[in-house]
């Protein structure tokens, strides 16, 4: 059996795994996410929680990840460089998410952190990854690009809203001015690091990233403006936010088209770009 093979029969066993998670983390054979752990993770546990609405965005990643392991079985894909750079990091990220759906049944909140932090970092590394090699065409920057793009987006706001949880049910105060001030800061983060990733990753990759991350900083908002708990500071802030996610996806890209124009041609006809070093 060769290595290809080993690889490929391992993405789709991690698929499965992770199929399992969802299911427990659904509520089909086991508790809510919502409501396990107390409710530290609901939608309602803090001011940096996104409004329920928001976790709609697992559906078309699911989708996106059995997508990926049906390309990553297509014959013309056996021995693409992309695959191999990838199939390992993508089956590993999908253990992690169901190991994370797995660790917040028993209310392990800090460890939770820990494999949410370890998957954030998982899926940034595939980010890279599919930056440095070239799609060969639409359906695959869709399938692969667009899939990971959403993946470290969406995880790069729940790790903040996972940490704050944790913190809260640790006994952390989640009202008042200074809390408020707080998550303004952290949604000051988020928004650094939106921009450093649309600055590092390539076309597909970094709108799919910045599309995840407006998502769910909005669903923030709304959740601040129409919900509890209520803050008008943060709900504000958060709708700034999503907007400079956006904003800084446009220019980024603008900026690589009028800098890298022979990169830019070369990404969007399929030929493999020059490796970035930043």
């Amino acid at each position: 059996m060769s290595h290809d093979t080993i690889r490929r029969l391992a993405v789709t066993l991690a698929a499965l795994v992770c199929a399992f998670g969802t299911a427990v983390g659904t509520g089909l054979i086991g508790t809510r996410v919502e409501e396990s752990a107390g409710g530290s993770l609901s939608d309602e546990a803090t001011l940096i929680a996104p409004a329920g609405p928001a976790f709609s965005i697992w559906s078309v990643i699911y989708l996106g990840l059995a997508g990926y392991v049906v390309w990553q079985w297509l014959p013309a894909n056996a021995t693409d460089t992309r695959a191999r750079a990838t199939g390992w990091l993508a089956a590993a990220s999908m253990v992690l998410n169901a190991a994370w759906l797995l660790v917040t049944q028993q209310g392990w909140l800090w460890a939770s952190v820990a494999v949410i932090l370890v998957l954030a970092l998982v899926l940034k590394v595939i980010a890279e990854q599919l930056s440095t090699r070239a799609a060969r065409g639409w359906g695959e920057r869709v399938v692969v690009d667009g899939t990971f793009g959403l993946y470290l987006g969406w995880v790069a706001v729940a790790t903040c809203a996972n940490i704050a949880a944790t913190l809260v049910a640790s006994g952390v105060a989640d009202t008042g001015t200074g809390p408020e001030i707080v998550t303004v800061v952290i949604l000051l983060v988020v928004l650094a690091l939106g921009w450093w990733y649309s600055h590092r990753y390539t076309n597909a990759v970094r709108w799919a990233v910045a599309a995840a991350m407006a998502w769910g900083v909005a669903w923030i908002a709304y959740g601040r403006l129409g919900d509890e708990p209520a803050s008008t500071l943060v709900g504000v802030s958060a709708i700034a936010v999503a907007l400079g996610l956006v904003v800084g996806a446009v220019l980024m890209t603008a900026l690589n088209r009028s800098s890298s124009p022979a990169d830019t041609e070369a990404y969007d006809s399929g030929r493999q770009p020059h490796t970035r070093t930043a």
